[in-house]
């Protein structure tokens, strides 16, 4: 086995888990791949909860005492999901201790429900914040346009943002203005800007499967030849937005007030497609300042064959967009492909859900005590 995960982790790129469990933290696993495979934080979303909570380890005794209780099924999913992520969060305090709070962060995200309403998703967030009730907590709100003004609130209170399903390029613009509007609301308060933290969740394997799809439905050997391209060229075409964003005069003022960058996170780094190497989005993804989250396939994968050569990003940007004006050409609209993505990532979000309501309400049921 190679030591690739070193190695990216050198090269500026810190590694986070994109999985959570009861099973992972109670058995020592998650301690595991923070001390062995250089994983320095962890991402959750509405699939995984579903996943691990349908699963059942590990959660049958408080479901059994929520039960009791006669709680909502909502209020129980709350309290099954904050206590997981206020769990992973103490594992990783050491290393949040360690990075000056960069690193050592748990994800949680608000009611996929709510995708499309500002006011609750506020609302979501800043509760969600104050039950895990830990510094190295981020909030995770969906870059959608009622997304967006959430975001600047959010940030403005002072609590650390993921903004996820994030897409087009103009999309992840206003992603960074709204942190930005959000560092100037706190400041303006005077809260400590060295206290928050945020990255944007820019998706990127998806990308391919929806343009790839297109571009096999044209069949021609132009088309063929541009497959597995869009992705790479649209992430890379993102942080070339960061390092504009990020060198502005805007961001200058909020630099010297002791704010920090909002890293670029890759989201979706699982290869969908056989016919590419697995660890694709991670070799080809490697730059400064970012955050690669892999599913634990993507992890071992990338510990037993990534081929870490240094910087795969900053100085491709011509290429990249050459890439994505070839695919334009051939009349497949990126603006199209960009909205599907982020209808269907919410759609999707919000089916895991509405799953895990359904499955969580059914063992509220069977575990709840008899009357007397």
């Amino acid at each position: 086995m190679t030591d690739a995960l070193k190695r990216l982790s050198d090269e500026g790129v810190a590694i986070w888990l994109d999985d959570l469990s009861r099973k992972r933290i109670t058995s020592g696993n998650l301690a595991e791949l923070i001390d062995q495979q250089h994983v320095v934080g962890v991402t959750t979303n509405p699939s995984i909860f579903q996943k691990a909570i349908s699963a059942g380890d590990g959660y049958q005794q408080q479901v059994a005492d929520l039960a009791a209780r006669k709680v909502t099924v909502e209020e129980a999913i709350r309290m099954i999901t904050t206590a997981d992520v206020r769990d992973a969060a103490d594992i990783l305090r050491p290393v949040f201790d360690a990075t000056g709070g960069q690193d050592g962060r748990v994800s949680i995200e608000v009611d996929p429900r709510l995708a499309h309403k500002t006011v609750p998703t506020i609302a979501e967030a800043k509760q969600l914040a104050w039950l895990v009730d830990r510094p190295n907590t981020l909030i995770k709100i969906p870059a959608t346009k009622a997304g967006l003004p959430a975001i600047t609130e959010v940030i403005g209170l002072g609590i650390s943002v993921n903004v996820t399903l994030i897409f087009s390029l103009e999309r992840y613009r206003e992603v960074m203005d709204a942190y930005l509007a959000g560092l100037e609301k706190a400041k303006a308060a005077g809260l400590d800007l060295s206290q928050i933290r945020s990255v944007a969740s820019f998706f990127v394997s998806r990308v391919d499967t929806e343009i790839d799809k297109r571009l096999e439905k044209q069949g021609s050997d132009e088309a063929k030849a541009l497959k597995g391209k869009a992705a790479l060229a649209n992430a890379r075409l993102a942080y070339q937005a960061y390092e504009e964003v990020f060198s502005s005069e805007r961001w200058a003022a909020l630099d010297k007030a002791g704010a920090h960058k909002q890293r670029p996170l890759w989201a979706s780094t699982g290869v969908k497609d056989p016919d590419f190497k697995d660890t694709l989005y991670v070799d080809e993804l490697v730059a400064p300042g970012t955050v690669n989250t892999m599913p634990e396939a993507t992890l071992e994968a990338t510990a037993a064959r990534g081929e870490i050569t240094g910087d795969t990003v900053r100085g491709r940007y011509d290429a990249a967009k050459a890439d994505l004006d070839a695919i334009a050409e051939l009349g497949i609209s990126y603006d199209d492909v960009v909205q599907v993505l982020e209808d269907e990532g919410v759609e999707k979000f919000e089916a895991s859900w509405i799953d895990l309501l359904k499955s969580t309400e059914a063992e509220l049921k069977r575990l709840a005590p008899s009357e007397g």
